[in-house]
């Protein structure tokens, strides 16, 4: 059973042998080829050169897209500069205005950044296509709305312009779901949508203004015949009676969410991955204290479950400690 097959086999809740290993890199698997943040971030070839390493040596079964939140924004018109050992940085195109004719209109074949992902997808595809799952990435509508206008902007603007901030985040859905239909006909099988900031929100913004709209990229990308990951960072335990309602196939959990409670919310079916501490658990620990972890998380949530940590695998994490969380678990009925 290669890669790919362990993976879509768990998604469907069938058997497998091992539990994929699924872990989130970005700065870790840059510098494990000698690279930095600033080229991983900004040449595919880098991307896809430091995930496949990592996927050989560590045994990991999904090559990622992940680098940073910026690739649709800066095709909205935010200007990037690239940070050799941390993320890049971008202003916010609207962060002075409402007047949304000020937005350049992104197109994810001519857009710098946005093609640029969309060709690691197609790299992978052309060179191991039906070996590892290939996932792609989009923002989400609360998360690219943040980009686009500020975090503080935007989080006021749910709270006191409602109808400027759903017409914000409708332009970044509709932008979202063009980006993920290029990436999946390059080869993506999976599409994350990560939507950090709605952690952030109350239960009644995230219901009313923000869950109907991922809900509507769900549904596009699915149709589009691709598996969907939701990934929101920090406690989302307030959240998850409408995660539940958005049809995903695979949740990321953050360490400081009960995974218990995740299940029983949102059903048998939902692959559940994480929800590891990156720094407690995976990066300041040991390979011993990383394996119990993991069979504790299995043994809460049972099938499906993919290993992974509750977000990023962070630099400066030992070898071992990553080839421990990667180590094969056999899959239980």
């Amino acid at each position: 059973m290669n890669s790919l097959e362990r993976y879509v086999a768990m998604l469907k809740c069938g058997s497998v042998d091992v539990l994929p290993r699924t872990p989130i890199l970005m700065q870790f698997a840059a510098e494990y080829i000698g690279s930095n943040y600033a080229e991983f971030a900004s040449n595919h070839r880098s991307l896809v050169r430091a995930n496949i390493e990592c996927a050989r040596v560590f045994g990991i079964d999904q090559v990622s897209t992940i680098s940073d939140p910026y690739r649709e924004t800066q095709g909205f018109g935010g200007k990037i500069e690239y940070v050799k050992d941390g993320v890049p940085r971008c202003t916010h195109p609207m962060a002075e205005t409402k007047d949304m004719c000020v937005l350049q209109r992104p197109d994810p074949l001519r857009s710098e950044r946005m093609l640029d992902r969309v060709n690691a997808v197609r790299a992978y595809k052309t060179q191991y296509g039906g070996q590892y799952s290939i996932l792609g990435w989009v923002e989400g509508p609360a998360a690219e709305a943040a980009d686009v206008r500020g975090v503080s902007e935007f989080l006021v603007d749910l709270l006191d312009d409602e109808p400027f901030a759903c017409e914000l985040m409708d332009r970044c859905v509709g932008v979202g779901i063009e980006f993920a239909r290029a990436q999946v006909k390059a080869g993506a099988d999976t599409v994350g949508i990560g939507d950090a900031i709605a952690s952030q929100v109350s239960p009644d913004v995230y219901a009313r203004l923000i869950q109907p709209r991922e809900k509507r990229m769900v549904r596009a990308i699915k149709s589009m015949g691709a598996y969907v990951k939701l990934h929101i960072c920090g406690n989302t335990t307030h959240l998850l009676s409408g995660i539940a309602d958005l049809g995903i196939d695979i949740v990321d959990v953050d360490h400081m969410v009960d995974l218990a409670t995740v299940r029983s919310t949102l059903g048998p079916k939902v692959a559940i991955t994480g929800n590891l501490d990156p720094v407690s658990v995976v990066r300041n620990s040991t390979p011993e204290k990383i394996r119990e972890a993991v069979q504790r998380a299995y043994a809460t949530v049972g099938n499906p479950y993919l290993v992974n940590a509750g977000c990023e695998i962070p630099p400066g994490t030992a070898q071992v400690n990553l080839r421990a969380l990667c180590e094969p678990v056999p899959w239980r009925r």
